[in-house]
């Protein structure tokens, strides 16, 4: 077995993630130690870019999520504005059950129609228990067809522990999310709506003369927030889904239970800015590049270029940088004939507290073996001067 170790990674060796984010390998490493902690009940931190966990607590928890479930009926609004099956200008009537709607409101009219687009406004800036309604009753017919609506999408977006009842989050027993699935979700509506996304940043909106102003705290922080959404009733407690990004990094932060407006506006910041300061994202090795030549048997090249499937990021503590190890691992001299898109080798990258990562490495391009006296040739030539002889 060959192990060939490539670099350890200190300061001066790291190319520091910029660009691209999207485009980099989901690598998820460590899962810190309680080094940190919040008042939150329920909590999770997230580098958008590699999927890492910065901070978690109770993650899994089936809890009621009040109208950060809101979340779920925007992300229909928007696949179907997508797909062209709606159009912005678009109108939905009002119902009675929609008008009467209590809690957030953005007072819609009994009778009247409505545009998705101010909808859309009275969903994610005003929380419009009424307006919910409205897309709920439009797009599926009434509010109980659209929440299995909601629970299909759920199944197909992998949300493990979330139930919907109704498109609102009103408090109805049974009606679930956890934090890890909020953030889930959060995550999607940014990438797969990137047109549509910008909504969660708006600071105000007024409808029927009303002006409402946008509910997430963090935007008006200067912190780089665009999203998403509040969440608050009796049994929930205060809550937030919020995206952040600061010098081309994203993190998605969910808090849930917290006692007060204020707490869940510090707490929010507290552990944003625990994620960017202690931690950074570094690039190892881009789409394509070769990771190393490696030797081959009885082949008619002598080497063969590895490449990972994907560029490769990492997110760690910026503490252990500097004790980053990236190693090649295979069984060498490689031998021929090898095919392009071969898994011949392993990537295996560790740090101090930190899981070990293994990635295949496949062959750049392929090598044919040699004819029957060349290989007789290369042989006698490799008992003799070994590798590279």
């Amino acid at each position: 077995m060959t192990i060939r170790t490539l670099r350890t990674l200190s300061p001066e060796l790291v190319r520091v993630f910029a660009a691209a984010a999207m485009m980099a390998l989901l690598v998820p490493l460590p899962r810190p130690a309680a080094a940190f902690e919040t008042a939150a009940p329920q909590a999770i931190l997230i580098d958008d870019a590699t999927g890492t966990v910065l901070f978690e607590k109770n993650v899994d928890i089936t809890v009621p999520p009040a109208s950060m479930s809101k979340l779920m009926t925007i992300y229909l609004t928007f696949e179907l504005l997508a797909e062209e099956r709606l159009a912005p200008d678009d109108t939905f009537p009002v119902s009675e059950k929609a008008w009467r709607m209590g809690g957030s409101k953005m007072f819609v009219e009994v009778g009247s129609r409505v545009t998705i687009e101010d909808l859309l406004r009275g969903v994610i800036i005003q929380s419009g228990n009424d307006a919910c309604i409205v897309l709920a009753e439009g797009i599926a017919g009434s509010e109980e067809a659209f929440a299995e609506q909601m629970n299909r999408k759920a199944a197909e977006l992998g949300l493990m522990d979330s139930y919907f009842l109704n498109a609102t989050g009103w408090p109805d027993e049974g009606h679930v999310m956890s934090v890890r699935d909020i953030a889930q979700i959060s995550h999607h509506l940014i990438h797969d709506f990137p047109d549509h996304y910008p909504l969660f940043a708006e600071l105000e909106f007024t409808y029927s003369g009303i002006r409402q102003g946008n509910r997430n705290p963090l935007l008006y922080k200067g912190l780089g927030a665009d999203g998403l959404k509040t969440g608050y009733t009796e049994a929930s407690g205060y809550g937030l889904a919020a995206s952040v990004v600061q010098n081309d990094r994203r993190m998605i932060l969910v808090i849930h239970g917290l006692e007060s407006v204020n707490q869940r506006s510090q707490e929010a910041e507290r552990l944003l800015n625990y994620g960017m300061h202690e931690f950074g994202n570094y690039s190892l090795f881009e789409k394509d590049e070769v990771v190393l030549d490696a030797e081959v048997w009885l082949g008619q090249e002598a080497l063969v270029p590895l490449v990972l499937d994907e560029a490769l990021t990492v997110t760690l503590k910026r503490r252990s940088r500097s004790d980053l190890q990236v190693a090649v691992v295979y069984d060498g001299p490689i031998p021929a004939p090898i095919e392009a898109g071969e898994e011949v080798a392993q990537l295996v990258v560790s740090a101090p507290d930190v899981p070990t990562l293994e990635l295949p490495l496949r062959a750049q391009r392929s090598i044919e073996r040699l004819s029957g006296f060349g290989r007789i040739g290369a042989a006698i030539n490799y008992l003799l001067w070994g590798p590279g002889g």
